[in-house]
């Protein structure tokens, strides 16, 4: 119904010359999807069986969250970014009404002492999620109407921070302290592209860096994964077991790994692992090269997402190219956030990571922000809503012949 109704409007899937993506960015995401759902058949494999008595159960649920996310994906692909524009406001409402029902109880669905989840009959929906990629839509539409006071006044650097943190706070309530870290750290890196001078980010840098040290201070159990963290070893069976079994898994791996479905760490030694520890897994079956193959994918995406935020700035499509930038920076923290956990670099953290990982809400999103990329890259290499050409619903109804 949604791609009757925007038919009439050119898009990347309806345009004079056909389809017209971006194919590189679409390529790597799929091969990131790909990966995944091999993956997580592997990885489920034994949880499944024992759950469910079916050693395929969390394979079907995954292909459904693959068939919404490629729908999402679709379908934010023809709503014009000025569209996005004009609704900054109401999707930042949006995330605050999500983030507070969440923490409603009889709404918010507890998983390990965790209430991060809204749940329906069949699915959960994690709101921070959702949340974190309305913050970058609102973010890149102040820096857009505020970009003078934001290079040049304090108040202006610091007018976003009476959102943020706010939010913040309702993503620590739930607790969800690797979401705050990733929205916070998109946010700081959006404000720097912005035009924040080196000074005022030094000094948020500092700000920032005090806030997390208070914070793991002010919760005990967060003190003990960092001292955990340190030396996992010294309470292996107890508070660093996750960690220990995850450096097995790597050990096991080696250089070409034990063979696709030959994981002995996902019966049942692993925990989450399929999804916070599914690139241990990985690593276990596919060994130091498949590891690295899946990091290069994950560079590539990022890069070219980077890229595209370059190019929409080029164009002089500015609110376009802070959201690429944006969503760029959102992968790029969730990535190294859970690789930096799976090798032992970073204390363990429930955060999964993008495209590969199990779970609706994170897939769906990340799809959807795929969708988003190539929309983007599409009006700046056509120059629609460019400041040159001013913007109006009428641009949709010619066929744009240009191409990079």
């Amino acid at each position: 119904m949604i791609f009757g109704i925007l038919k009439p409007y050119p898009s990347p899937l309806i345009s004079g010359r056909g389809i017209d993506l971006d194919f590189a960015l679409l390529a790597g995401c799929l091969a990131l999807l790909g990966l995944g759902l091999v993956m997580i058949t592997s990885a489920s494999s034994e949880v499944a069986a024992v759950q469910s008595g079916n050693p395929l159960y969390h394979m079907y649920r995954h292909l459904v969250y693959v068939f919404l996310g490629l729908v999402a994906c679709g379908a934010t692909m023809m709503v014009p970014i000025a569209t996005w524009q004009r609704m900054g406001f109401m999707m930042l409402l949006g995330a605050f009404g999500l983030l507070v029902l969440v923490l409603v109880p009889g709404i918010g669905r507890e998983v390990n002492g965790s209430m991060r989840w809204i749940g329906f009959s069949f699915f959960n929906v994690q709101p921070s999620e959702i949340a974190k990629v309305f913050v970058v839509i609102y973010l890149a539409g102040y820096l857009v109407r505020r970009q003078t006071e934001v290079r040049e006044s304090w108040m202006g650097f610091f007018k976003p921070f009476i959102v943020l943190l706010p939010m913040a706070g309702l993503l620590l309530m739930e607790p969800d302290f690797g979401a705050t870290v990733v929205m916070m750290g998109a946010a700081a890196a959006m404000l720097f592209l912005g035009g924040v001078g080196l000074f005022r980010f030094s000094l948020m840098v500092v700000l920032a860096v005090v806030a997390v040290f208070v914070l793991v201070q002010a919760q005990p159990y967060r003190m003990a994964r960092l001292i955990t963290f340190t030396d996992p070893w010294s309470d292996q069976f107890g508070s660093g077991y996750q960690l220990t079994q995850a450096l097995i898994a790597f050990g096991r791996g080696e250089w070409l790994g034990v063979g696709l479905g030959n994981s002995v760490q996902k019966q049942f030694y692993l925990p989450e692992a399929h999804t916070d520890f599914v690139f241990s897994v990985l690593a276990e079956e596919l060994g130091v090269v498949g590891s690295l193959v899946t990091i290069a994918l994950f560079v590539f995406v990022t890069v070219r997402a980077l890229y595209i935020g370059l190019w929409a700035e080029k164009a002089k499509q500015f609110f376009a190219a802070y959201i690429a930038f944006g969503l760029a920076f959102l992968w790029i923290g969730q990535f190294l956030i859970n690789i930096g956990v799976n090798v032992g670099l970073l204390p363990t953290k429930g955060l999964t990571l993008p495209f590969l990982s199990y779970g609706g809400s994170s897939l769906v999103i990340c799809c959807a922000c795929v969708g988003l990329l190539l929309r983007i890259e599409w009006e700046s290499r056509t120059h629609l809503g460019s400041e040159e050409h001013e913007f109006s619903e009428s641009d949709f109804a010619e066929e744009l012949n240009h191409g990079r």
